[in-house]
């Protein structure tokens, strides 16, 4: 098994691949620098659609090809969008490699956007947005992303708003495709039994249309914090609480992924513990951490009773004021060691798996310019210690909190009380 290979394409397509000749199929996908932070807040919602309407027909392939081909040999199509990047790949056996880059690569680059395709697709994504709208998990992190980093892109849907998508016309998808999909801000990345050298020749000729394009830079980001409360008839209320992290390049982002791991990623973690184990104030909760260019974000979600809502977030606020305070002694030392073990272990078990390598590769590359071997992820978790862990916690902490909630939220305490417990 060889390490992974980065070759610079003539077109500027960068092109990396990881060799796994011990497995039968590979993963394989164009990775843009490019998702919902590039839009203005008028056309909110483009890069999604973009996604979308990649799909639906090409001069030379319907819709119905585009997923019958890759299907036909057992293989999967699929794509996703993010903040700053949009993803376009699939998993196949090794000999159908070569078929999966001829067909992603005719969606970017000869993708029709027919009218009527368009007309059917944007039904398909209001109903995506009505069901998100539905589901209060999705209702309250969009209400702590727009409270957290308001009026910019970072804080706005990734589905964008129903009234900006049912009318968006297909010259804003074409024109957001000519604006941002430049063979500059390409990363086609390939990880199982494929060949490099074969690839170069195969992915060089795919995106032969694709030219460098308009690279504008993106807003940003202001994170502000603050209260946010929509109070609607559901049986719980759920919570987010959150705070400003550090951004992708920071060198502290491991001791972060550590103390989220430690603070409530995990079933051992001190918030499962106190609020669900000791205290029954939660079925689940958990903490997670985003970390952007240049920001980050950092929360914690539970769902509770209306009538267990003033236990849980002082409970919260308590746990989070003790690690933030107390001594560094043998027992947070353990804790922290069980965390690093936690995520060596996802790390390590993360290489079992074609797709994770592959995204693995287009990340690297994206967030830092160079692939980043498992080693030295490693490494880096191992050097947290509890030291580390707790100036992470008072860093956020010195950040204005942000609260977002749903339900019947009549019964939460006052803005000013919280962020009076978390001084």
């Amino acid at each position: 098994m060889s390490g992974p290979r980065l070759t610079d394409l003539p077109g500027g397509v960068r092109l990396v691949t990881e060799h796994i000749p011990t497995v039968e199929s590979a993963t394989l996908g164009a990775w843009f620098g490019a998702g919902s932070r590039n839009e203005t807040a008028d056309i909110n919602g483009v890069a999604h659609m973009l996604e979308h309407m990649a799909f639906k027909g090409t001069a030379s392939r319907s819709a119905f090809d585009i997923a019958e081909q890759i299907e036909a040999v057992g293989g999967r199509l699929d794509a996703y969008t993010t903040h700053e990047q949009t993803a376009y790949y699939a998993r196949v056996l090794k000999d159908d490699a070569t078929l999966a880059v001829d067909v992603i690569g005719d969606i970017l680059c000869n993708s029709t956007f027919s009218e009527e395709e368009l007309a059917r697709e944007r039904s398909v994504i209001l109903q995506e947005i009505g069901e998100a709208s539905d589901t209060p998990d999705d209702v309250v992190f969009e209400l702590l992303a727009g409270t957290a980093l308001p009026d910019q892109p970072l804080g706005r849907p990734i589905l964008g708003l129903p009234e900006i998508v049912r009318s968006m016309p297909r010259e804003t998808i074409t024109g957001f495709l000519d604006a941002h999909y430049g063979a500059d801000r390409l990363v086609f990345a390939a990880a199982g039994n494929i060949d490099h050298d074969r690839l170069e020749d195969e992915v060089a000729t795919a995106f032969d249309g694709l030219s460098g394009r308009d690279n504008r830079p993106v807003e940003p980001a202001r994170y502000a914090g603050g209260d946010a409360r929509s109070d609607r008839d559901l049986q719980q209320v759920h919570l987010m609480l959150g705070f400003e992290a550090v951004p992708v390049r920071d060198p502290t982002l491991p001791a972060q992924q550590v103390f989220s791991r430690l603070l409530g990623g995990s079933m051992s973690s001190r918030l499962f513990q106190e609020i669900r184990e000791r205290r029954g104030l939660a079925y689940s909760i958990h903490s997670f951490a985003i970390a952007w260019r240049d920001t980050g974000l950092f929360g914690i979600h539970a769902a509770t009773a209306p009538d267990l809502v003033g236990d849980l977030v002082p409970a919260v606020c308590d746990e989070l004021v003790k690690l933030a305070g107390e001594s560094p002694d043998d027992a947070l030392q353990t804790e922290v060691g069980r965390a690093r073990s936690q995520i060596r272990a996802g790390v390590l078990m993360s290489r079992e798996s074609t797709s994770s390598r592959c995204e693995a590769l287009a990340g690297n590359l994206h967030a830092f310019e160079r692939v980043i071997g498992v080693d030295e992820i490693i490494e880096r978790f191992e050097q947290v210690d509890g030291d580390a862990v707790q100036d992470i916690c008072r860093r956020l902490l010195s950040s204005t909190p942000t609260l977002a909630a749903v339900g019947p939220v009549g019964t939460l305490e006052p803005w000013d009380r919280l962020c009076a417990r978390l001084a």
